[in-house]
């Protein structure tokens, strides 16, 4: 493309995921959120739950100071506590929702626009139904309650089935499905699409992004390992770019990409948020791995 990058999207980052020593919610969190806000190539910051009040502060202000779009993540909360907003047993579905309540009270400390999350494990075709009810329902409870909090909308990201996270949603088909049922009553709601998992969905950009093309507020961008079960990345571990054995690349960017163009997500002055989720395993370092993101992205843009 010759219309610059930044001018046809706000290029974005999963901070937890880049520099996975902060997932738990400590470590060098105040630092490496730093690191990226003081990086001009990003117009947007995911951010996981902090443990400590005080850096909550500091990040606030920090990403305040940059004019950093933020966005708020439920997903390592749900995943480290083992959440299941679908949940049969309605106290255990009752805990996670409390529990992200205050996720999604730390997400406005941080003047998060958005609040992600995903959907409970699938527990099998005969609970299907019920669970897709109880979804929807949990859905917009935290709705009711972000928007009364913070006015913070939701959305919804897309997980595999049947390899990794084994999530209900799942399909893109069943989450423009449930999404559509919640933006009845929360009309901002609406779902995340990412590439690193689509392969594990075993569907194509075309199909995923076309079919929610009208509930997608978001996109991540990433890779995976499907082939090698033997592999220490098998699964959803979003390792960088071009990795051995991985399933995404320079090419699948750019049909990613090419779609997201089509249905109208990215273009001429649209600033909807493309953001990396990536991380670096073994002895690989954050800054590499980002690196290898940015340009990844910048050559997939020339490309298109």
């Amino acid at each position: 493309m010759k219309d610059p990058l930044h001018s046809n999207m706000k290029v974005g980052i999963v901070h937890f995921m880049a520099f996975p020593e902060t997932m738990g919610g400590n470590g060098p969190i105040l630092e490496s959120v730093r690191s990226i806000v003081e990086d001009e190539f990003f117009g947007a910051i995911e951010i996981g739950f902090i443990q400590d009040a005080d850096v909550v502060k500091q990040v606030a202000a920090l990403t305040e100071t940059a004019a950093i779009q933020v966005g708020g993540c439920g997903q390592p909360v749900q995943l480290g506590n083992n959440l299941d907003v679908n949940s049969l047993d309605s106290t255990t579905r009752g805990a996670a929702i409390e529990r992200l309540k205050r996720a999604i009270d730390q997400a406005g400390e941080l003047g998060a626009g958005r609040f992600a999350l995903l959907s409970g494990p699938y527990s099998g075709p005969e609970n299907e139904g019920e669970a897709v009810k109880l979804l929807v329902d949990s859905l917009n409870q935290l709705s009711d309650y972000s928007e009364g909090q913070a006015n913070i909308p939701l959305v919804l990201e897309v997980f595999d089935r049947s390899i990794d996270k084994k999530s209900l949603v799942g399909p893109t088909t069943l989450g423009v499905q449930i999404s559509e049922s919640v933006r009845a009553d929360h009309p901002d709601f609406g779902l995340m699409l990412d590439l690193s998992h689509l392969p594990l969905q075993f569907e194509t950009s075309e199909h995923a992004l076309t079919t929610a093309a009208e509930n997608l507020v978001h996109a991540h961008i990433g890779n995976c390992v499907l082939d090698d079960q033997e592999s220490p990345l098998y699964g959803d571990k979003h390792p960088r770019f071009g990795i051995d054995g991985g399933e995404n690349d320079v090419p699948e960017v750019v049909e990613f990409l090419r779609v997201l163009k089509n249905i109208g997500y990215i273009g001429p002055g649209k600033q909807n948020v493309v953001a990396f989720e990536v991380r670096p395993h073994g002895d690989e370092s954050s800054e590499a791995v980002i690196a290898n993101a940015k340009r990844t992205l910048m050559e997939a843009w020339a490309r298109l």
